[in-house]
């Protein structure tokens, strides 16, 4: 921003229309957004305008805005830092290693009845039998 208004003044100096120091600083101020309002009320309060070289106030309006851009870098990190959702695992301390043996046997057993299943299903040509399909 102070480039481009520094590159105005010069053109508009090389067309003899000059700006005191004051009108210089008053101008950077008012183009300044609604955010900004605050710092330029503060400014205005605590330094003379019609003293404040151009070069203080551009330090002054670029320290504002760093840190500016670190508060709402922090504020980013906070709201990322909420997002993370994390789930809990919970074990069963009651069971037994017994459980779990017979919990394999259970499984052993039901997949060998399937199998035998699928077997005689091949072997009758794929046809479902009747009894078993009349009972659904």
């Amino acid at each position: 921003m102070f480039t481009r208004f520094t590159n105005i003044i010069n053109a508009l100096q090389s067309l003899d229309k000059t700006y005191s120091n004051s009108e210089l600083v008053r101008k950077i101020l008012r183009c300044l957004p609604r955010s900004w309002m605050p710092k330029v009320t503060a400014i205005e309060e605590a330094k003379n305008l019609n003293l404040l070289p151009l070069d203080d106030l551009l330090g002054s309006l670029m320290t504002h805005e760093l840190t500016k851009q670190k508060r709402e870098d922090d504020v980013e990190k906070e709201r990322k830092k909420k997002k993370v959702v994390a789930l809990k695992s919970s074990t069963n301390e009651d069971s037994d290693d017994d459980e779990d043996d017979d919990n394999d046997e259970d499984l052993s057993l039901f997949t060998r009845k399937f199998k035998k299943f699928l077997a005689n299903k091949k072997k009758f040509g794929g046809k479902p039998y009747k009894k078993f399909h009349q009972k659904g």
